[in-house]
């Protein structure tokens, strides 16, 4: 069946745990590469065609990080038309959380950087577990600008309507990323010291939830249209002259103008089109040969 590890408790909440692929099992770092992104996706379906739950937690089995981010080895590795294929194959599978009948959370224990944290941002809501004294600082955030590419999967439209939009797109334009400390208010529900403590408050939070109203993706919409778009215009005064801050400029202002589903096929074009670009190319680099 190929599913990742699913849970489902007495009180009808499941729990979907993130895995490493086992045959790049880089140290017990959770990446999303082909092999997870499908079997997110079969798991998903597997859940959806089961008993409906009461509520959804997607949490990583990793104690290392919730999830890296994507792999760009293997993005880099691909040709354009993959690279498309690849994007538009997150995106249906992460999608495939808004079809939940149930409310969900994201329990983001320790690193959530690029699509980690768009695949958290498909939930409701996300719990975060803080740093005990003395550990390493994990961070939170979309850091592909950084390399001179942007979001590909709903990053620029979800951020915004989470937290300050002008601090979101700033930090998305320059591929700022924070320590879990000290992320923007909003970013997180509640959060914990551990992530034993993160499931209990995950819980209690959806049973909070029940009776379940069905809600929107949690995004630039009609809702929210006129505040990020006057949230971009003060951002652009002090926006990096970059090409992919240029990039994610762009995609709120689409989503603004015209919804989610335009914003997420102009992301994908300029994260295929940048990559390409000499800014792109030197730094990924750089990054490939840590």
């Amino acid at each position: 069946m190929n599913a990742l590890r699913i849970d489902r408790d007495k009180d009808g909440i499941v729990t979907l745990w993130l895995d490493v692929n086992p045959k790049k099992p880089r140290g017990g770092v959770v990446v999303l590469d082909a092999w997870l992104i499908e079997r997110i996706r079969v798991s998903l379906e597997v859940i959806l065609a089961g008993d409906a739950p009461r509520g959804f937690i997607l949490a990583s089995a990793s104690e290392r990080v919730f999830v890296a981010g994507a792999d760009l080895a293997e993005i880099d590795a691909l040709d354009d038309g993959q690279l498309h294929q690849y994007l538009r194959a997150g995106s249906h599978a992460f999608g495939l959380i808004r079809r939940m009948p149930c409310p969900s959370v994201a329990l983001v224990h320790k690193a959530a950087l690029g699509g980690g944290l768009e695949v958290a941002m498909h939930c409701d809501a996300l719990i975060g577990v803080m740093p005990a004294t003395g550990e390493k600082p994990w961070r939170i955030g979309l850091p592909e600008a950084g390399l001179g590419i942007c979001p590909g999967w709903g990053g620029t439209q979800m951020l915004p309507a989470r937290v300050d939009p002008v601090v979101a797109i700033l930090a998305t334009a320059a591929g700022q990323t924070w320590e879990a400390s000290a992320s923007p208010d909003g970013l997180f529900e509640a959060t914990a010291e551990s992530r034993e403590r993160a499931l209990v408050l995950a819980r209690e939070w959806l049973e909070a939830q029940q009776p379940f109203p069905r809600r929107p993706l949690r995004a630039v919409d009609h809702s929210n249209a006129a505040s990020i778009g006057a949230a971009l215009v003060k951002a652009r005064a002090t926006l990096p002259g970059t090409e992919a801050a240029a990039a994610v400029a762009e995609c709120v202002e689409i989503g603004v103008q015209n919804g989610f589903d335009a914003a997420l096929d102009r992301e994908r074009f300029h994260l295929v089109r940048l990559r390409h670009t000499p800014a792109a190319r030197e730094k990924l680099a750089a990054f490939l040969k840590r």
